[in-house]
């Protein structure tokens, strides 16, 4: 079960298959009902560049600082989550979901 705000390496490759070469951090950010209902979510990508935006969001994570790119979601097949690698904090949650109020607001 994908939950909201948990953390995948997620399938970049052109084509979909059990052997990924190439795959980067993402934070799902759809609602549980999304991600329990339908074969997709939506993730926004981790990256580890300090670019100071307003819709990046810095987080701890993985013994690391790390930023959460919001201006970068994107809806994916759940195919594409290879493996769960975490999940974020209750703080970073709320300043995600803040960040996304503000911006589709």
């Amino acid at each position: 079960m994908v939950n909201r705000f948990d953390v995948y390496l997620i399938n970049l490759d052109e084509q979909v298959s059990k052997d990924a070469k190439n795959t980067r951090p993402a934070v799902v950010v759809s609602p549980d009902e999304v991600n329990n209902n339908l074969n997709s979510v939506i993730v926004a990508p981790i990256s580890s560049t300090n670019a100071r935006y307003p819709t990046r969001v810095p987080v701890d994570f993985l013994n690391s600082r790390r930023f959460v790119i919001l201006d970068q979601v994107q809806t994916i097949d759940s195919e594409r989550l290879v493996k769960k690698v975490g999940a974020l904090d209750r703080e970073a949650q709320v300043r995600i979901t803040e960040c996304l109020l503000e911006l589709f607001a």
